[in-house]
């Protein structure tokens, strides 16, 4: 696997870290207040690297080979073993370098004093780190397998996110060309508008939808210009009411966010027989926006009116679940009283 480049600088950080811990360790002798000779400088600096190798060993090899697959038993006795190695490898290296002579000297301690001390102290070293190196082994298996299931995560919205794209774009078209081959048999006039008009629609959502973000000013005006469109066909029973404050800031969204629910009304919200009206209200609080979008609600068609609002309500939800996770709000109102269906959605935009 390719490590993200935030996990190899953090891995790198730590490797300096380690090393600058070794250094630090080797030279704190310099702070006691006498002088030590070379044998015990040679011999501290050879078993620096000896407790380096045991470090890195299990920290590189033995961890994962074996705590990983779950092989502990194996683990605790060779991890044992070299505690005992290392113990020995200290006392040869005394011996050899003569530095425990020359220690034994400058500080008139006992031998046996002596080797009991440095018996412990280096048994203890040698485990103290085997425990840090275990628990920074399992500390990078632990960011490496978040980076993975982040990584999949993310392939999977994705992949989530362009089948929702695919089925809202041909079921929009679908309703704009509903209500244009309503106008073809009655107002020529008005369907090579409806035309012109569905042309810059299909500009946005063939090249915008193949972004992630698109402004907000576009978004804004692909409603206006479906709003444009469904005033061609409908009576004047229908009133259509769209408010939108002057010099919004733009930010950037997802597209095709916002229309699904302005689709939403004019398809349970209009009557060709009874009076109905359509509100469509776009305000904006710093970096808020805010879509309300209130249609008349019809007794025929309150009760089954979420059931049946169909592909583009129910991906669109999904796509605010997947995109701006607790940064949206979406409040539905089904008034049967005053006879009024309301959508307010309220989206925290970066």
């Amino acid at each position: 696997m390719v490590l993200p480049l935030r996990l190899k600088k953090m891995f790198l950080s730590m490797h300096f870290y380690i090393v600058a811990g070794f250094v630090l360790f080797t030279l704190f002798p310099l702070t006691w207040p006498v002088d030590l000779p070379y044998e015990f400088w040679i011999k501290q600096i050879l078993m620096r690297l000896i407790w380096a190798g045991l470090f890195y060993l299990n920290l590189l090899f033995l961890t994962p080979r074996l705590l990983y697959k779950n092989k502990a038993l194996l683990f605790i006795c060779i991890s044992l073993g070299m505690v005992m190695a290392s113990v020995y490898i200290n006392s040869f290296l005394d011996d050899v370098t003569g530095s425990r002579a020359a220690f034994i000297k400058i500080f008139d301690q006992n031998p046996v004093e002596y080797n009991s001390h440095d018996f412990y102290w280096t048994m203890m070293t040698a485990l103290v780190l085997l425990g840090i190196s275990t628990i920074l082994a399992f500390y990078k298996k632990l960011k490496i397998d978040q980076s993975v299931f982040e990584a999949i995560e993310r392939d999977k919205v994705n992949t989530e996110l362009s089948l929702l794209k695919a089925q809202i774009n041909p079921h929009f078209f679908f309703n704009i060309l509903h209500t244009i081959y309503g106008l073809a048999d009655t107002n020529s006039a008005a369907s090579k508008d409806a035309i012109y008009t569905l042309s810059h629609m299909m500009r946005y959502v063939i090249y915008e939808t193949k972004n992630d973000l698109t402004d907000l000013e576009k978004e804004i005006k692909l409603i206006e210009d479906y709003i444009k469109l469904m005033r061609l066909r409908l009576s004047e029973n229908v009133q259509i009411i769209y408010e939108k404050p002057a010099g919004m800031t733009n930010y950037e969204v997802a597209p095709m966010l916002f229309l699904p629910f302005v689709e939403n009304a004019f398809k349970h919200g209009i009557s060709s027989v009874n009076p109905s009206y359509i509100y469509i209200d776009i305000s904006q609080t710093g970096n808020k926006v805010k879509l309300e979008v209130k249609n008349s609600l019809f007794k025929e068609k309150a009760q089954h009116l979420e059931d049946s609002n169909g592909i583009g309500i129910a991906n669109t939800k999904r796509r605010l679940d997947l995109l701006y996770p607790d940064r949206y709000t979406l409040e539905v109102f089904n008034d049967t009283k005053t006879e009024d269906y309301t959508i307010i959605l309220t989206l925290v935009l970066k």
